[in-house]
Formats: C-alpha cells, structure tokens, sequence
C-alpha cells in the first residue's frame, strides 16, 4: 500500500451499512455515522454499471466486489468468508485481507 487509503463505496452500499447499524443501535445513530462516513475526505464513491457475479454464495456480497472493480481497488477488507472465492480467479485480480491483516500493514 502507497499509504493513500480510500474507502470506496456507493448509494447500495452506505444503504447496507445503515440497515446493519441499525440492527445493534438506533435508526438514528446509523443514519448518522453513514453521513458521516460518506462525508469523510477520504470516501471515494464509485457507481457500478456492471455486475460480475462472482460471489455465488451470498450474492448481496457482489455490491462490494462490484463497487471494488468499477473504482480500480487495490484491495477488499473483509472477515467475511464468501470472499475467499476471489482469491481463486484470475480476472479481474482483487487482494482480499481481513481486517486483522490491513490493520498490521498499517502499522
């Protein structure tokens, strides 16, 4: 990593962050932190006008895979096991790292 870090996300994206967050706090508080969150400097968001598909197993995931490829990401962090797949294919090339492993590389 060149220490440029963004975050890439879009409209269906910051929708899952808030559906989540609501979940374990109040409707008032995700809404707020995904404000937050798409308002950071470093929020980089990316439409995905193409869907690859190529998480089978818990399709919901391909927003981020798709997000990911549209926005030319060096890589996805995610704990999430469905993931793992990408690590098997040869295009398009993304490096999946849990959140333990990107935490190390930072320092």
């Amino acid at each position: 990593m060149d220490g440029n870090i963004q975050l890439c996300v879009n409209t269906e994206i910051l929708n899952e962050y808030e559906e989540i967050l609501s979940k374990k706090t109040t409707s008032e508080i995700a809404h707020g932190v995904v404000e937050a969150i798409a308002r950071l400097s470093t929020t980089y968001f990316q439409d995905s006008y193409y869907h690859f598909g190529l998480i089978t197993k818990d399709p919901d995931d391909n927003k981020f895979v798709d997000c990911a490829i549209a926005a030319d990401a060096e890589l996805i962090v995610t704990n999430d096991k469905h993931f793992d797949v990408l690590k098997k294919i040869e295009w398009p090339k993304l490096t999946i790292c849990n959140i333990r492993m990107f935490a190390d590389q930072l320092g």
